[in-house]
């Protein structure tokens, strides 16, 4: 297993970001099309928070509701806005930054993904996912 491997070797370097001006429901299609987990939310390439996919659930009520799913996630995405359901209170790494390093971060963290920054640049994400299927290569 290589030791000092740099993050920048298993990260997705192709982010799919939101901005401020992006609803939630386009947030909830992005998920479900591309089949991602979360989404920086970025003011140029600035990182600005984080959407998660768990965060969408946490505020729809349509699990909880027997109604038509579709109605029930439009009126509650337009009660909210992206700020005000995505994380804030980023931890975020530079490119360089060792794979041990980041799998340590996220194994003491309450989160499944890390953006990552060079000089202010969002220059990619690693989540858990990432991570795992690093170590099943090392196999």
């Amino acid at each position: 297993m290589k030791k000092r491997e740099p993050v920048s070797e298993i990260m997705t370097k192709s982010v799919i970001t939101l901005n401020f001006k992006d609803d939630l429901e386009t947030a909830e299609r992005i998920f479900k099309t591309k089949k991602i987990r979360h989404i920086p939310v970025v003011s140029g390439d600035e990182i600005k928070g984080m959407l998660s996919y768990t965060d969408l659930l946490r505020i729809s009520f349509a699990d909880a509701v027997d109604e038509d799913d579709d109605s029930v996630d439009s009126i509650v995405y337009n009660m909210f806005t992206i700020e005000q359901v995505m994380a804030k209170n980023l931890v975020s790494v530079p490119s360089t930054t060792t794979i041990k390093e980041v799998a340590e971060i996220l194994a003491k963290k309450e989160f499944h993904a890390l953006p990552i920054v060079d000089e202010d640049k969002l220059v990619g994400i690693v989540t858990t996912t990432d991570l795992i299927n690093y170590l099943l290569k090392q196999y």
